[in-house]
């Protein structure tokens, strides 16, 4: 044995130190990573070959190993590390030579290039990334910071501290909106850093503050580290629970745990909402906490009045919080006595299937053993009476087509269970009333008829909703019956529009948050998966950027306003009408409301090739476009190249070695906490698309093989993560600062200011760790 250590040992130490030879030199480390990987084979192979490289295995042929198989040890629990004691035999690291393992090796790689990268299952989910990456650098074109920044300042600033508040406030908004950590570090520090300097803030918490508001990009949805992750975690997570299952004695992971073993990007989406969330307080109240102790290096500045009236705190409270407060409450308490509700008279043809037992019982002796375990008797025993009760009436029945007498029972008693208020028509009209309040706060001064006319509209729809519509109307009857009410209505938004549109901070941040609530909420919403939702954010991105241009060269961007009001017109007609026209009976309406939608549609659509007209003739499209295509190169080519590392590892052992070492210990806990650890100590040196494709398909099989919640498994990983951008001396997020931060900023107020937030870091790691419902609440709430 070489130096006295395993061969697999030493051959996980010559791939590291490739890698990290390979980063350090300087070479991009989308090539340096597959170079790693072909150099590290070639030493191990050549050191193989010269006898240098020796494995102490498992006798298997030994009495004591078959003993101990016979005992009822599976024989995938057996290691060196929990039984040192077996008598070992003496391998090479290549047992079939290595020439086989390089060839199983290019087999493996086309095979993974073709499942992960070019055709699998999760190719469509990998478009996302090159969707959202477009998303963010076409919005950060667009100059959303600087705008966001001086409003913030002014609405922030007065406090203690305001300006490093009005910093993460900004942080997670383009978070939300960009997710590009470097584009937002820099652009924060270009702007924000010279503006904090001059007014005496200390350059630490500056520093500190920019940098760690910049990352919030990489927790806070929608997170390209969360599609990476999420992608990578739902195979392993899948695998490595049908393993577990048969180790448990069960044929599948789904008799076993009662529930399919699935992980998707949209749930880890709404996994992340909150930590995401929690982070950003936590980045704002250090800041405000340090000004209160330390005013002279983060005091109060006042940035200047804005150029909207002055609202008096009675009128602030009144309409920005009472008001609206009162109508979301209110519609949730009609909502639940059933005032509001569903309206939909839609009934299936056939029958419903009936449901089986909650756990499959038919599993042999030892698979119901491991069941009751992980179950409960209680469960278990449920689940048997509910079988039995199947069997006695003989079993579960098909779904049938309903005859035409069950079909309209089955219509009339939605009729007589539907709501008198539909939910679509509450929703709008809680929309509308926010909209109407604050027109109302931001303009006092305002004349208040035409809010008026549309308070009474609103009221008007309410009472012909209730006592003119049923849940037999017609769309076509419900339009012109509504056409007045929503005449006075859509007069009073129109005015209030108006007045919201002459307030900065409404005029600011109104069109980058409808663009986040739209991407947001289709995925929070489980109304699609983030690669459909990610190309609505990259057009409306597009459009928001020619939108913004078009007025800072004072030009009409009417076109612009007119197709998005197309495509609300698309959504409301298709969710009010029934647009199929390729079936028999068309009706009229439905003609109609089809050349409705497929006019707006093809106005939607030449809303965006104009907007990305009009970007291309002012020089910002290409620039856009061919940096996409630089970030998703990039990010594929670490895909691939870490697939050939990976598979380098798994060559000689190292993989399956690294895996029994973990499995050694028997509390899972430790081993979660463990390989944590490691994370975080890897994130000083690694960037996290390294860690995610290198080190996480190594550890993934065991940290996904136990009970904890996948979801808070996979967000702890990303917040882990995370501070890979923030710890010196490798953090993204350090080198982006350092590069645009002036001459009397040194590196080492960089690295003292970032401290604190790492330790935030990992305090927010602790709090995640004693409260995972903060993770698997708003997945619980909103099921996909």
């Amino acid at each position: 044995m070489l130096f006295g250590l395993d061969g697999v040992e030493i051959g996980l130490i010559i791939v590291f130190v490739c890698l990290f030879g390979g980063i350090l030199s300087g070479f991009p480390v989308a090539f340096a990573i597959g170079g790693a990987g072909i150099i590290s084979f070639g030493i191990i192979a050549a050191l193989d070959s010269a006898g240098l490289l020796i494995h102490q295995a498992i006798d298997q042929s030994s009495a004591a190993y078959r003993d101990l198989v016979n005992s009822g040890v599976k024989a995938d629990a057996i290691s060196i590390f929990r039984y040192p004691d077996l008598p070992r035999v003496a391998e090479s690291v290549f047992p079939q030579g290595w020439e086989v393992a390089m060839d199983r090796n290019v087999s493996f790689i086309v095979n993974r290039m073709n499942e992960r990268v070019l055709a699998g299952q999760s190719i469509e989910t990998l478009l996302a990334v090159l969707m959202f990456v477009l998303m963010g650098i076409t919005l950060e074109r667009s100059k959303i910071a600087n705008d966001l920044l001086t409003t913030m300042a002014r609405v922030f600033g007065p406090l203690p501290g305001g300006l490093a508040v009005s910093i993460v406030v900004v942080g997670a908004f383009l978070a939300a909106s960009t997710g590009i950590v470097g584009a937002t570090v820099v652009t924060m520090g270009l702007l924000a850093l010279p503006t904090m300097l001059r007014n005496n803030y200390s350059p630490e918490i500056a520093t500190g503050v920019i940098a760690a508001s910049g990352t919030l990009g990489q927790i806070i949805p929608p997170s390209i580290v969360i599609v990476l992750l999420g992608t990578l975690a739902g195979d392993l997570y899948s695998a490595a629970q049908e393993q577990r299952a048969q180790l448990a004695g069960c044929t599948d992971a789904l008799s076993y745990l009662g529930k399919p073993a699935v992980l998707s990007v949209g749930t880890l989406f709404q996994a992340a909402l909150l930590p995401g969330i929690l982070l950003a307080l936590l980045y704002a109240l250090y800041a405000f906490v340090y000004a209160l102790l330390n005013p002279e290096k983060a005091p109060a500045v006042p940035m200047g009045a804005s150029n909207s009236e002055p609202i008096t705190r009675r009128e602030g409270f009144t309409w920005f919080l009472g008001v609206p407060m009162l109508m979301v409450v209110g519609t949730i308490l009609l909502g639940n006595v059933g005032v509001v509700g569903s309206q939909n008279m839609t009934v299936s043809s056939f029958s419903d299937i009936e449901k089986g037992a909650s756990l499959r019982t038919n599993v042999s002796e030892d698979c119901k053993a491991s069941m009751i375990e992980l179950h409960g008797q209680s469960k278990w025993d449920t689940a048997v009476a509910q079988q039995q009760e199947i069997d006695a009436a003989g079993g579960l029945h098909a779904s049938e087509r309903l005859s035409p007498e069950a079909l309209q029972e089955a219509i009339d008693a939605k009729v007589a269970n539907a709501a008198p208020i539909g939910t679509g028509t509450a929703i709008l009209l809680i929309l509308a009333g926010l909209i109407l309040t604050t027109a109302r706060g931001v303009a006092p001064s305002r004349d208040k008829r035409p809010l008026v006319v549309g308070a009474i509209g609103a009221v008007l729809v309410l009472l012909v909703d209730i006592l003119l519509i049923g849940p037999r109307t017609s769309s076509g009857v419900y339009v012109l019956l509504m056409a007045v009410p929503f005449a006075a209505l859509l007069y009073g938004c129109y005015h209030g529009a108006i007045s919201c549109a002459k307030n900065e901070l409404i005029r600011v941040v109104f069109p980058p948050l409808v663009l986040i609530v739209a991407v947001l909420g289709s995925i929070l919403g489980g109304i699609t998966n983030p690669t459909p939702a990610a190309a609505l954010g990259a057009g409306g991105a597009i459009m928001l950027a020619a939108y913004r241009k078009l007025t800072d060269t004072d030009r009409s961007p009417k076109v612009i306003i007119w197709s998005t009001l197309a495509i609300l017109v698309c959504i409301l007609v298709g969710v009010n009408f029934d647009l199929r026209i390729n079936i028999e009976g068309v009706s009229f309406e439905s003609w109609v409301a089809f050349f409705v939608a497929y006019a707006a549609y093809l106005y939607a659509l030449f809303g965006l090739l104009f907007s990305c007209w009009i970007l291309f003739t002012a020089g910002v499209l290409s620039p856009i476009v061919r940096e996409t295509a630089k970030v998703t190169s990039m990010v594929f080519t670490i895909l691939i190249g870490s697939q050939i590392l990976n598979l380098v590892v798994i060559s000689f052992g190292g993989e399956h070695y690294i895996q029994m070492f973990l499995k050694s210990f028997d509390n899972e806990i430790t081993v979660f906490l463990l390989v944590m650890l490691v994370l975080f100590l890897l994130g000083f040196v690694l960037d996290f698309l390294e860690i995610i494709y290198i080190v996480i398909p190594i550890v993934g099989p065991v940290i996904y093989g136990g009970t904890f919640d996948p979801k808070w498994v996979t967000i702890m990983i990303a917040v882990n993560l995370q501070t890979s951008f923030l710890t010196p001396p490798f953090g993204f997020a350090l080198f982006y600062l350092r590069g645009v931060a002036p001459k009397e900023v040194t590196t080492g107020h960089i690295y003292r200011g970032i401290v604190p937030f790492v330790l935030i870091q990992v305090a927010g790691l602790g709090i995640l760790w004693f409260f995972p419902s903060i993770v698997t609440i708003v997945p619980d709430l909103i099921p996909n």
